[in-house]
């Protein structure tokens, strides 16, 4: 069965409720429309009496219920009459739901209803909380026990949730007698409301109702008040205004002076009200009064009071990035804290709430209110260091700052809504002297009023103290120095990203005559781009052909100050190809470094084709799932055929470490995802976040003989090979790691048949040359299960390798030299035994011969 409600309500979507008084007394003798019904519809009628009355089937127990829609649920009255011409009892009686969250009554729905009868002959209203009910005004006992009940019923709810139940038992509407009051608040919506009864066979016709009605009686409150632009307000109500009191300018004042200039109010939105002021609002909190609003039903609300936060918009470079406190230690004489200060170069007040400051890992932290005048410095820093900076100057603190890194990173400045208002994209070299770059020293803009930016523009602090933080800067330079071509990029087949070391004059850089591609490929259009002008693409009218070289070469651009580069600078491009899983692999991981090392990940393309890392993805696997995802960079990074790339969250400190190692082929990052010293799993993903290789690793896999792991890589042994245990092994132990270039232990495998062993004579020293014998395996189909054994030249059992193990059509498992029972094999010959078995009964045995080897 489903539900009944005998109430229209009118529910218009949106922030708020609107409500609107309704009554329905069913003299137009149909109840199926207006409102919709849903349920037992072929179950009533509307009688000659024009009253809306049951004909269910003549079955004890029988219940019947019709529901419609209904949003009104605080602040509301329903009233109706009802009789009962039958004496109540537990099988006989019924119920009106004022409120549910679904159709379907007598199901699990939350909500509010009274119940008219019962055991108790009396009027009740009851909460009910899904399958649980529960009664919370206890009516008194036998107020409708006659054999014919007529009566009202009246039911109240404040907005304060108190609830009021009354009854009129004379029938006449006029002597409501209060049946109980109670304060409950637990559920404030509603979807729908309606009736459910339940009789015995000979009372299937004699539930009759009429006269429903809700209207509102709470007064209007407000909801909102909201800036639009700096002279317009939009007011919203919780319900209609009366149009002639909504359009009076006397029931407005602002900040307690100030009348609005022309007010709006429509009738297609009519709890909302626009106001226009003549003059613009004042920079930080303003107050908004109502003094008088009313309703559609009358009811009055008066001083009602709504705030507002307005400052002005700020526009790019109105406020600018002035200073940069990274690397603390070791210190000079500032406080041991990271810093950066901002500098208001316009005339206008800003309120920074809900401004933000991040780095280049997107981590942000969000500003307090606070109100930035013209010619301002402040100092930002992180909220627990704010009584640091105090006798400096002015200083916000943020509850989240982002970590500053040493060796560079990405300051940004946002506004509330999201605009850039200022970046800097820094580096160590940004510090120009040696010894200010190994820490203490802020960075500082030379020129604050410049609308150059970069690292032109930038130099360590001159004050004594390592910087100026709350106070100008104590640089005072002009830019003498011509832009420079850093790098070159193919974005796309017909599209080419040059970066500059600083801004260009935008329109001597948007001149196509000023670039050329060689050989044969034109410019047809130019785009200075970049936060801080200092990024150029290039339209190509031919396209670029994958993995062809290209030359760009820019002629005499000017900066913003008008510097002019040498003509002629030049960089080779080359469109890179699209990757597929498995072109570029880990190729070497550091897990376990040396007590103040880091960690690192190298990857080598193992493909024919140039691949751009661009938007790539470093990550690791937590519950099974890829986790901590770390882009590795959001720029075109290229990566030839063969070649290596190292992604360390500190380069300098890895080649600290490794003083052999390739830094030309280090990259930076900003922080690399957790790898566990015990186990863990580093994960590599394409652009579009598809696993382009993963590779499992346990502290185990090292070679047992080592004395200590700590600083020592595990290698992949085959480029070619899967990404599996087997085909990694610990470093040579003389170099501990090769980032950067070829790994120690790394070998060519060419399978020549079913089983191959390379090399046929290996020594496991962990001196890197031959430490381990690879087993390839290639197989027809996959499905066969293998048991490899190692028997020395005596037959004797040596080493367990495998035991059933389920091999692929390609698999490759290692032998690390030792015995069974962790020692090293004598040098000499031994047999590598094979038996391979599967389920349809195949059965083969491969055999063959490997020399453990001794250097001397």
């Amino acid at each position: 069965m489903r539900s009944l409600f005998l109430i229209i309500l009118i529910g218009i979507a949106g922030i708020c409720q609107l409500r609107a008084q309704v009554q329905e007394s069913f003299s137009d003798g149909d109840f199926t429309q207006n409102p919709a019904w849903v349920g037992d519809i072929p179950l009533f009628q509307v009688n000659a009496a024009r009253q809306l009355q049951s004909k269910g089937p003549a079955v004890t127990g029988t219940t019947l219920q019709l529901a419609t829609a209904n949003q009104l649920a605080v602040g509301v009255q329903w009233e109706y009459y009802v009789q009962l011409a039958l004496a109540t009892s537990s099988g006989n009686y019924a119920e009106v739901h004022l409120t549910a969250d679904g159709p379907e009554l007598k199901g699990s729905v939350r909500g509010y209803f009274v119940r008219m009868g019962g055991t108790e002959d009396e009027v009740s209203l009851f909460r009910k909380d899904g399958s649980t009910v529960n009664k919370i005004i206890n009516g008194p006992d036998k107020t409708i026990a006659a054999s014919d009940n007529r009566f009202w019923v009246r039911v109240t709810r404040t907005p304060a949730h108190e609830w009021r139940l009354e009854l009129d038992v004379t029938g006449t509407r006029q002597n409501y007698v209060l049946q109980g009051t109670v304060q409950d608040s637990r559920y404030t919506t509603s979807a729908y409301a309606g009736v459910v009864f339940r009789y015995s066979q000979a009372n299937a016709q004699k539930f009759f109702f009429d006269d429903f009605m809700v209207r509102d009686v709470a007064a209007p409150s407000f909801i909102s008040v909201v800036p639009e632009g700096s002279q317009a307000l939009l007011l919203t109500f919780s319900e209609p205004l009366r149009e002639s009191e909504a359009r009076n300018l006397a029931n407005y004042r602002l900040n307690g002076n100030r009348t609005p200039a022309a007010v709006v109010w429509q009738q297609a939105a009519p709890h909302q009200v626009r106001l226009r002021f003549d003059e613009e609002f004042a920079t930080g909190n303003n107050v908004l009064e109502v003094l008088r609003a009313v309703d559609t039903e009358g009811n009055i609300a008066q001083n009602l009071t709504g705030s507002f936060a307005f400052a002005p918009p700020a526009a790019k470079g109105d406020v600018v990035i002035t200073e940069i406190y990274a690397d603390i230690n070791p210190l000079q004489d500032l406080p041991a804290a990271e810093f950066i200060e901002i500098y208001n170069r316009s005339n206008k007040t800003f309120n920074l709430q809900g401004w933000k400051y991040s780095d280049a890992t997107a981590n942000a932290g969000t500003f307090p209110a606070y109100l930035l005048k013209p010619d301002t410095y402040i100092i930002i820093c992180a909220a627990a260091d704010t009584s640091l900076y105090k006798p400096f100057g002015s200083v916000v603190g943020l509850n989240i700052f982002p970590s500053l890194n040493d060796s560079g990173d990405d300051v940004e400045l946002f506004d509330a809504a999201g605009q850039l208002i200022d970046l800097v994209r820094y580096t160590s070299s940004w510090y120009r002297e040696a010894a200010k770059r190994e820490g203490g020293w802020s960075l500082e803009l030379m020129q604050v009023n410049s609308l150059c930016t970069g690292a032109s523009q930038w130099k360590a602090s001159e004050n004594p103290r390592g910087g100026t933080p709350g106070q100008p800067n104590s640089l005072r330079q002009t830019d003498a120095a011509a832009p420079v071509l850093l790098q070159a990029f193919a974005t796309g087949p017909e599209k080419i990203w040059l970066q500059f070391d600083e801004p260009l004059d935008s329109l001597d850089a948007a001149e196509v005559s000023k670039y050329a591609v060689s050989p044969g490929v034109a410019v047809s259009r130019v785009q200075v781009t970049g936060a801080s002008l200092s990024e150029v693409e290039l339209t190509l009218a031919t396209p670029l052909q994958p993995g062809s070289r290209y030359v760009v070469t820019v002629q005499g651009l000017r900066d913003c100050t008008g510097n002019r580069a040498v003509a002629g600078q030049q960089r080779v491009v080359v469109l890179p190809a699209s990757a597929q899983a498995g072109d570029v692999v880990v190729n070497e991981i550091l897990f376990n470094p040396r007590t103040g090392g880091v960690d690192f990940v190298e990857l080598v393309n193992r493909s024919g084709k140039v691949v751009s890392l661009q938007n790539w993805r470093l990550a690791n696997r937590e519950a099974g799932g890829v986790a901590n995802e770390r882009v590795i960079t959001a720029q075109p990074l290229l990566l030839e055929p063969g070649q290596y790339l190292v992604l360390t969250s500190s380069p300098e400190v890895l080649l600290r470490e490794y003083p052999a190692g390739n830094a030309e082929r280090f990259w930076g990052m900003g922080s690399l995802p957790s790898y566990p010293d015990a186990a863990g799993t580093v994960v590599l993903l394409l652009p579009d976040r598809a696993v382009a290789d993963e590779v499992g690793y346990q502290s185990s896999q090292h070679f047992r003989l080592i004395s200590d792991a700590e600083g020592v890589s595990l290698e992949r042994i085959s480029v070619t090979g899967p990404s599996v245990a087997a085909n990694f092994h610990s470093a040579a132990t003389p170099v501990g790691a090769t980032p950067g270039y070829e790994n120690s232990q790394a070998q060519r495998v060419a399978a020549t048949g079913k089983l191959t062993l390379t090399p046929k004579t290996f020594t496991p020293d962990g001196d890197g040359q031959d430490d381990a014998l690879l087993l390839q395996f290639n197989l027809p189909q996959p499905g066969f299960a293998a048991t490899v054994t190692i028997f020395d030249a005596h037959g004797r059992l040596v080493r367990k390798l495998a035991g059933n193990t389920l091999l692929g059509a390609e698999t490759l498992l290692q032998w690390d030299g030792l015995t069974d029972s962790g020692g090293k094999a004598a040098v000499g010959y031994y047999v590598v035994l094979v038996e391979l078995f599967n389920l349809q009964g195949g059965r083969e045995v491969l055999k063959e011969t490997a020399v453990v080897g001794g250097r001397f």
